[in-house]
């Protein structure tokens, strides 16, 4: 395997890695961290962007789209014979005050549905304590620990969210379920989904591009946050190569 950082940008590696975006914006923030244009290769029902060992794809706003496009990305590689070593959801996402302040960068250490379940006059029920599902998908810990090392990322519960929080209670309300939440999107959770029903390890980056409460578009700064992803995993191929050689076939 050869993955190597010059002058802060990847260059290739023999391993292979999904990162599944929402928007095209965000895909085209991590490609900025590659030297060169990307490759495009068609899929019955998107287009990856292929730089290395690296596809990139904008998956769609919310954990169903989500999903459902990385699952069919990923079964694509698997009928090719060729899987993915590791899937990567990327992005930008609001951050918890003040753990996750803007322009920071967050890896998961747990990617959690934060609103899957049920309202009940006692309060909110996840789906587990329903009889059903999962509500958490935790990325191998060596891969965290590496990432965060190797970028200075925080580490915490990314949540994902069908409805992205607008006021200071539901904020309240999101971090007293989840003490350890640093960040909210809407995708990680689908992806993490997917990637499980492969087999496929996964784990979630965002740059934080906003503060998770009342809606204020005057306070965004998503220019800065698709800075930060880029810059992020500019500073990722060292912590990835480690991994893929050593961690993950201990």
């Amino acid at each position: 395997m050869v993955l190597q950082a010059q002058e802060g940008v990847l260059t290739t590696s023999s391993a292979r890695f999904l990162v599944a975006t929402a928007v095209p914006a965000e895909r085209d923030a991590v490609a900025g961290a590659f030297p060169g244009p990307a490759a495009e290769v068609p899929l019955p029902a998107a287009t990856l962007h292929r730089t290395g060992g690296f596809d990139l794809l904008a998956v769609g706003v919310g954990p169903a789209l989500a999903a459902a496009s990385t699952a069919s990305a990923l079964t694509a590689a698997a009928l090719r014979g060729a899987p993915y070593d590791l899937v990567v959801s990327a992005g930008i996402a609001g951050g918890f005050i003040p753990d996750a302040p803007v322009g920071s960068l967050v890896v998961a250490d747990d990617i959690v549905a934060g609103d899957l379940g049920a309202e009940t006059t006692d309060g909110f029920l996840p789906v587990t304590d329903l009889g059903f599902g999962t509500v958490s998908h935790r990325p191998p810990t060596s891969l965290v620990r590496e990432l965060a090392a190797a970028s200075g990322a925080l580490t915490g519960t990314v949540l994902t969210v069908s409805t992205v929080t607008g006021s200071a209670r539901r904020a309240a309300e999101l971090r007293a379920r989840h003490p350890r939440a640093l960040a909210e999107a809407m995708e990680g959770f689908g992806v993490a989904e997917a990637a499980a029903a492969h087999g496929t390890p996964v784990v979630e980056i965002r740059a934080v591009s906003n503060p998770v409460g009342p809606r204020d578009r005057a306070a965004w700064r998503i220019g800065d946050a698709l800075g930060a992803l880029t810059e992020g995993f500019g500073k990722l191929a060292t912590a990835l190569e480690s991994w893929t050689q050593h961690d993950r076939t201990q």
